[in-house]
């Protein structure tokens, strides 16, 4: 499900062009609107002409605390309009500009366009870099996508368990520079703060159940999948209790040592219902994996990339096996194994399914948000080792996918998906003034 925002909708004109045929223009784009799905609107009816108008509207976008607005200049208007309404609302917005009707009696009728014109123009210069133009007789869907990302991260409960891993170093964040930029207040807990939780052991049992009916667990003892079944009803408690939308985990090396098990596998099992969990630490990581989720990705998968064939361009999209079950393809042994920490490690083990894919990593470095974004396609591959991946064919040369990430220091970990999912977030990296490196 995609995340629920509120968007203003305001209707800008002139008396001097066809205003009345503006009018009726935008009654049908609302009625339009409103099979936007998770999207409440805060509608301004009639058509603002005068600059009070514009302030009275601007009055009550502030009122209703939207998260953007959309500017449909009906006709050419008065360019105080717009800037009205962003002196009091420091938002996104979408200057929407109408496909001319035909001429009546030799007079243009709308001069929408020039409109957007004027308004991208002195918002320009005004310094104002978060607007975005669309022309024709359609929202533009990427761009309430991307405002999506942009609200999912403001209002995200993030919290971090424990630390990052161990010599990590690149997945570190600076907490208020990481609030500044997104909104996300981080909440730190104790990796004991799970081990404590207390469940039901009706809870657990059914965890077991479950573990055993996805996964081959002939790898394991008896204690192993109950440690497992454990720490995944715990884990889901926790999130539950604690209202989190997006945890990363230190993963290693106390986890196995201390509660006996690693949390792979319960990470894996988790996902697979929609918790947003990131293996290491990894905030950014779970931050990308949260901006897919906010424009309807399913079941985000935070990898390596471990491994990169130049001959055969393809990369191995790989993590010691903490991928989603659900992402199975279907024809692999889906298994639970124990082949690091002693025997304790306890991860998921299965080839990911084929189809298009999505790949994203917000990364931080040298005081600069960026964002990685790339697209692929995941083909069929035998399982030949241990741990969840998949293999990967990119859109251009591996090689070249490569120097990106190493030319430009991005972390060893970003976020897939399956679909189509680049643009919206290309559109919310735009309106925070972050880089893209694609």
């Amino acid at each position: 499900m995609k995340q629920r925002i509120r968007l203003g909708l305001i209707c800008l004109a002139r008396e001097t062009y066809d205003y009345k045929a503006a009018a009726e223009i935008y009654g049908g784009l609302r009625k339009s609107l409103e099979s936007l799905p998770e999207v409440e609107w805060k509608t301004v009816p009639e058509l603002v002409i005068s600059e009070q108008d514009a302030r009275d509207a601007a009055a009550v976008f502030a009122a209703s605390r939207v998260d953007a607005i959309v500017c449909i200049s009906g006709t050419f208007h008065l360019g105080h309009l717009v800037l009205e309404l962003k002196k009091i609302n420091q938002v996104p917005i979408l200057l929407w500009g109408l496909d001319e009707l035909p001429y009546n009696g030799g007079k243009i009728r709308l001069n929408s366009v020039c409109g957007v014109n004027l308004d991208a123009s002195n918002l320009y210069k005004a310094g104002v870099d978060d607007y975005r133009v669309v022309i024709g007789n359609k929202i533009d869907e990427d761009w309430v996508d991307a405002i999506r990302v942009i609200v999912a991260l403001r209002e995200a409960h993030v919290g971090l368990l424990g630390f990052r891993a161990h010599g990590f170093f690149n997945l570190s964040v600076e907490d208020p520079s990481l609030y500044g930029e997104t909104g996300v207040i981080l909440d730190h807990y104790e990796l004991s703060d799970v081990y404590n939780t207390a469940v039901p052991q009706s809870d657990i049992e059914a965890r077991a159940v479950q573990i055993e009916k996805i996964f081959d667990v002939s790898a394991l003892s008896a204690d192993q999948v109950s440690k497992v079944a454990t720490l995944s009803a715990k884990l889901n408690a926790f999130c539950g209790k604690n209202k989190i939308d997006a945890m990363a985990i230190r993963c290693w090396p106390e986890f196995a040592r201390d509660f006996g098990v690693s949390p792979c596998a319960a990470m894996s099992l988790l996902q697979s219902e929609g918790r947003i969990l990131a293996c290491e630490g990894d905030i950014e990581g779970a931050l990308s994996m949260l901006m897919q989720k906010a424009v309807g990705a399913e079941t985000p998968y935070l990898f390596d990339f471990s491994q990169v064939d130049l001959k055969q361009n393809f990369a191995l999209l790989w993590h010691c096996g903490v991928a989603p079950c659900n992402l199975w393809d279907g024809c692999s042994l889906r298994s639970l194994d124990t082949y690091f920490a002693g025997g304790k490690g306890v991860t998921a083990g299965f080839v990911l399914k084929s189809g298009e894919l999505s790949v994203a990593r917000l990364d931080t470095a040298r005081g600069q948000k960026r964002l990685f974004l790339e697209r692929a396609e995941a083909v069929p591959m035998e399982k030949l080792l241990t741990g969840t991946y998949l293999k990967a064919i990119f859109e251009k040369p591996v090689k070249e996918v490569l120097d990106l990430i190493i030319d430009n220091g991005i972390a060893h970990h970003a976020s897939m998906v399956y679909g189509d999912y680049i643009r919206p977030l290309e559109i919310a990296a735009k309106i925070k003034g972050w880089k893209v490196i694609e």
